[in-house]
């Protein structure tokens, strides 16, 4: 089984394109801190490369920046490539199949929550302030 779960901050803004199909595709940077700190007592983080497909790369581009906090589920694919100066050099990349917006947005509101995973990549809906609820009498439930 190949999946990975990571919470961290985005180290740049997603940059969304789209393929000659139509296809869209998002990648941006996510820096996780580690759980433990080095002998110098600093905390040391771990760098990785997100890749985000369709609907839901779409809603990271759209409601995501740098610094922001998210968590992504996936998995990890490796590829190999040569460099400019013909050296061969390995990538490690997350491929995400959901990504949960954890960082509230600029008004104050996390409850755009998540990206959405799978087909879907739709967000939820807003949360309601405990003043618009509509009270249930008990004797109204069904259990």
């Amino acid at each position: 089984m190949n999946k990975v779960f990571l919470i961290g901050n985005l180290t740049r803004d997603p940059e969304l394109s789209q393929l000659p199909s139509g296809v869209s595709v998002c990648k941006f940077g996510l820096a996780v801190n580690r759980n433990f700190t080095n002998s110098s007592g600093e905390r040391e983080v771990d760098f990785f490369n997100i890749t985000a497909w369709r609907g839901l790369g779409e809603n990271c581009a759209k409601y995501l920046s740098k610094g922001r906090k998210v968590s992504v589920v996936g998995n990890i694919q490796v590829r190999n490539y040569e460099d400019k100066d013909g050296n061969k050099r390995t990538a490690v990349d997350i491929v995400a199949e959901d990504i949960e917006f954890l960082s509230r947005n600029d008004d104050g509101d996390a409850s755009r929550g998540g990206a959405g995973g799978g087909n879907n990549g739709g967000g939820r809906a807003p949360r309601k302030q405990v003043s618009e609820l509509t009270p249930v009498d008990n004797e109204d439930l069904p259990f």
